[in-house]
């Protein structure tokens, strides 16, 4: 890679501010993710039978997960307009926006009546709120991950981008203790009280992101006069290979934690193999340790590359899909929370880890933010309807169909990390030492 490449990066010992801006970033990606996924816990637990009551509870549950698909159908457009902005204003102002919409549809879904309450309104209104959750989490992911990205060391991207890739895990291990918590309360408060709570969170997100300080590469752009018109024509224009590898690549990701997690919820409680709580304590510890999985994979791809950590982990994926039920169907209580810690530590955490300095790496500074974005969120169109299609897959051909599903996403992801190039190879990272080393003796000289 040339030094000017390189450069786009940001400085290449960071910022003084780039743990800062990590932090901030990742608590963001806490909040959204708690409120984005909260919603899924409660399309698998609760929201069959209280917005789409039915006499087979089958139906219940598909009608519940389609509308779970819309609030991901809704994340490319997100992801559009927030990677225009990004790439057009600045990544700050993006996050805070982003935050405030998702606190505020999440709060909302808290509020909202059921079906025995108002009939065919519950649905329609939970559709549309679903809808600026979509939008808001598709405008996030940019904005946090370049933020990181911009500000931190050349030689430690991968580990500062994990901090905001762990907020995820830390946002589903929040999320689901509440709902660990609330299963106990009566009738409906089970699954309002989670959505209630986020305003509390969202609160506190924003104070830390009102004190991140723009991206020095979005400064530099904008002060060499550098700022695309259209960046998302122009990316798509020019750099549409690499939004379609980076969307298969997050297919394994995004699209597998659907079947393995998402899904696999549903599919435990509905088959009876363990209770809600029991099914919730098994997600909650798979999250915890998904909390360091995913920054530990995500550091060690600064020190392996990020292509050679995507390839293993998505063949190895490949290879556990049959196993991933098998295990699940023996109804042990220890098999099932070792079978979600792999799916999720290992299949997604590996895979979300290696994004966040991956997908950055893979587009020019002036349209990045377009770029990122839209090949992290047009994915989502996938993942957002796979629980929906796993199920009908489970009504024509039983367990082995979400199966073979899971591994066909693995599949694709392995194949587009085959075709992706390597952005942080052995040329890179020597490369890097020698500007590091020449940094230090500029600094040295105007001391």
């Amino acid at each position: 890679m040339s030094n000017v490449a390189l450069a786009t990066r940001g400085p290449v010992n960071g910022t003084p501010e780039a743990k800062k801006v990590a932090v901030g970033s990742g608590v963001g990606a806490v909040i959204e993710t708690y409120d984005f996924i909260g919603y899924g816990t409660a399309a698998a637990l609760y929201f069959g039978t209280v917005f789409y009551p039915s006499e087979d509870p089958l139906v219940g549950t598909l009608l519940s997960f389609a509308t779970l698909g819309v609030g991901f159908l809704a994340r490319p457009l997100g992801g559009v307009i927030g990677g225009h902005l990004g790439d057009k204003v600045g990544r700050k102002p993006v996050l805070v926006a982003s935050l405030i919409a998702m606190g505020l549809a999440t709060f909302v879904i808290g509020l909202l009546p059921t079906y025995a309450q108002v009939g065919i309104l519950a649905p329609i209104l939970l559709v549309t709120v679903r809808i600026i959750q979509g939008i808001a989490f598709g405008a996030e992911w940019g904005g946090a991950i370049l933020m990181s990205y911009e500000h931190a060391p050349w030689r430690r991207k991968g580990a500062f981008t994990g901090i905001v890739q762990a907020g995820f895990p830390v946002g589903l291990l929040l999320a689901n203790l509440t709902f660990l918590v609330s299963v106990h309360l009566p009738g409906d408060w089970a699954w309002r009280v989670p959505f209630l709570a986020s305003i509390v969170l969202v609160v506190v997100g924003l104070i830390i992101r009102a004190k991140v300080p723009e991206s020095p590469v979005f400064e530099d752009v904008k002060a060499k006069d550098e700022v695309i018109k259209s960046p998302v024509v122009e990316v798509i224009k020019k750099d549409w290979r690499n939004i379609l590898r980076g969307i298969g690549l997050r297919i394994a990701e995004t699209a597998g934690y659907a079947v393995s997690v998402t899904y696999m919820i549903s599919y435990i409680n509905t088959n009876g193999l363990a209770e809600p709580s029991q099914t919730l304590t098994a997600l909650c510890i798979g999250a915890g340790v998904g909390v360091f999985a995913t920054w530990g994979w995500a550091a060690l791809t600064d020190k392996v590359g990020r292509k050679p950590l995507y390839v293993w982990v998505t063949a190895f994926a490949v290879l556990f899909a049959i196993p991933m039920f098998l295990l699940v169907n023996t109804g042990s209580l220890l098999l099932i929370i070792a079978t979600i810690v792999i799916a999720y530590a290992v299949c997604q955490n590996a895979l979300a880890g290696a994004q966040g300095a991956w997908f950055p790496e893979l587009f020019n500074a002036n349209t990045r933010s377009s770029g990122a974005s839209l090949a992290y969120q047009f994915s989502a169109i996938v993942s957002g309807f796979t629980p929906f299609l796993t199920t009908l897959l489970f009504i024509s051909f039983g367990w082995v169909g979400p199966a073979l599903l899971f591994a066909l996403y693995a599949a694709i992801g392995l194949v587009s990390a085959l075709l992706t190039r390597e952005t942080w190879g052995p040329a890179e990272r020597a490369q890097t030492e020698i500007e590091a080393e020449r940094q230090l003796a500029r600094d040295a000289e105007r001391v």
